[in-house]
């Protein structure tokens, strides 16, 4: 690994002015929490790039602190919110934000692409527990008893299908999975009187973007299955609301989330071969998997790998957060994206640095559905949800790194 093992202290008070130290553990670091931001640095001859990455996991705690501590000078109400796939990779991380804001969270999830020792995690990491029901959204008599049974006031909507080249593979499927679910989901809202929805969309709507970075205002139009639902979702929502002024929908439009929670005790373990791209550099790195395959080399950006915008989960999640606690009558969209693009091939390179271990890789013809560069223009989240997307890329990696390490086969004890 790039960063020896050796010891990290935990609090201020357990660390001496002049106490000797020569090697320094990126995950002791993170572990530790960073419970205090003014921690003195060693002396002499500590790894300056965990130096760097343990400042900027400072930093971002601090702004996390920040836009927790802005929601709640709204003197808004802690609340009941249903997080549909509150077990996958990025509805995780959300309910951990809207735990640690003080809301009560359900969450429904089939368990399809996911783990309930996910929600064990969420718990650990919280200090909270939360109310899961393992249920289909398809089932629209199942979903309407979990209505029922709890005081539901607003729903995070990410349970789906998502994978772009299994959707061209299967269209029927995907069509009808994301769209009936979601139908079967806004009909039990308003039967409940329920009308405050954040969606999980997708960049995937922009389609082959015609300008960089790319507005909200920018044409939509979709170059696979995958992106066509998440389109027809959005209109679905835009119709409801101009029909009814008691609706209230965030259309999250977000782009490429990697990396995983600061403690390694939560991240991306799709099941199976994973079809994006950093779990599976991180399965290669960890011994998991052989080699990876670059779909196309003869793109055109700056290497010749496709580019995409790459944003923290945990930046994704807090802005959940911040699209919950700003929703107002109507449908509005938003981009969730830093606006900097990465190519697959500096992602092999940056993860090659953090773990130092070799990614074997073979560039291979384009997969059906994908495009060239995808990035984003935040600019209207950055100013109506005062929200951004601040952790770098080597952060996103190093925490993707944390999880990994310490979950070879994610949360599993044995092999596929």
């Amino acid at each position: 690994m790039l960063f020896p093992a050796g010891s990290w202290p935990t609090d201020q008070e357990d660390y001496p002015a002049e106490a000797p130290v020569t090697t320094l553990d990126l995950a002791d670091i993170l572990d530790s929490g960073l419970p205090n931001p003014t921690i003195q640095k060693p002396k002499a001859d500590t790894t300056s790039a965990a130096w760097t990455l343990l400042d900027e996991h400072q930093r971002n705690r601090a702004a996390d602190a920040s836009l927790r501590s802005r929601i709640a000078d709204r003197n808004l109400m802690s609340r009941t919110i249903l997080v549909t796939g509150g077990a996958g990779y990025i509805g995780s991380h959300t309910v951990v934000a809207l735990l640690e804001r003080g809301h009560d969270v359900v969450i429904v999830d089939n368990l399809s692409n996911s783990s309930p020792k996910a929600i064990d995690a969420i718990e650990a990491i919280t200090g909270r527990s939360v109310v899961f029901h393992e249920v289909d959204l398809t089932d629209f008599e199942a979903l309407g008893t979990v209505f029922e049974q709890h005081p539901i006031e607003a729903v995070v909507h990410f349970a789906g299908l998502k994978a772009v080249g299994e959707s061209v593979e299967k269209p029927l499927w995907y069509y009808r999975t994301n769209l009936v679910s979601t139908m079967n989901l806004l009909e039990q809202m308003a039967a409940h009187d329920v009308w405050e929805l954040v969606f999980s969309s997708s960049a995937t709507v922009y389609g082959d973007p015609e300008v960089l970075p790319i507005p909200e205002t920018a044409k939509t139009s979709t170059t696979n299955p995958y992106g066509h639902t998440k389109l027809i979702i959005e209109e679905i929502c835009r119709d409801l609301a101009a029909s009814d002024k008691r609706w209230s929908f965030s259309l999250l439009r977000y782009f490429n989330p990697i990396g995983a929670h600061r403690s390694g005790e939560l991240g991306e373990d799709p099941r199976g071969i994973p079809n994006n791209l950093v779990p599976y550099v991180m399965q290669v790195a960890v011994g998991r998997r052989d080699q990876l395959e670059v779909f196309g080399g003869d793109w055109d950006t700056h290497d010749g790998s496709g580019v995409r915008d790459y944003i923290h989960v945990v930046d994704l999640a807090m802005g959940h957060l911040a699209a919950l606690e700003n929703l107002e009558p109507g449908c509005e969209p938003f981009n969730l994206g830093t606006g900097t693009g990465s190519s697959v091939l500096e992602i092999i390179k940056t993860t090659e640095n953090v773990t130092g271990a070799s990614i074997p890789y073979e560039i291979v013809g384009r997969r059906d559905g994908d495009i060239s560069t995808s990035l984003a223009d935040p600019t209207k989240a950055n100013e109506k949800l005062d929200w951004r997307a601040d952790r770098s890329l080597d952060v996103m990696l190093a925490d993707s790194w944390n999880w990994q390490s310490k979950h070879p086969m994610g949360f599993d004890d044995q092999a596929e």
